[in-house]
């Protein structure tokens, strides 16, 4: 079993994509709607092919944000640049070392709230 995709449930498609593809350089793939055509679908995928579904449902306009849901890991260059340059909407934790991991990262919320974790190996 491999995971395909995590699906993000937002509230304005337009936006969000917009802040994936332009914030952190996913390309739009492909789309559908359902057939009733009230949900619709965008698929993204980063540059190492890591694909992400945005889901947009006609007249829902709020989130609530579950328990089970928590983040979402990417690979930046540097923590630190991607933290300062990125236009989230929202800090959760800003950039720290995690020695025991050989990692340094940042957390971030996108336009509906969904955590983003930014990762950069240390240097040895």
């Amino acid at each position: 079993m491999e995971l395909l995709h995590p699906c993000l449930n937002v509230t304005d498609m337009d936006r969000a994509v917009a802040f994936y593809t332009k914030e952190l350089d996913f390309t739009e793939s492909w789309s559908f709607e359902t057939p009733d055509g009230e949900t619709e679908n965008r698929y993204l995928v980063a540059e190492n092919g890591v694909e992400l579904q945005l889901s947009k449902t006609e007249d829902v306009d709020e989130l609530e944000q579950g328990t089970a849901w928590d983040h979402f890991a990417v690979s930046v260059e540097s923590v630190d640049r991607a933290f300062e340059e990125v236009d989230h909407h929202g800090v959760v934790k800003e950039p720290t070392d995690v020695q025991a991991a050989g990692t340094r990262i940042a957390f971030v919320r996108d336009p509906d709230g969904h955590v983003i974790e930014f990762v950069e190996p240390l240097d040895d």
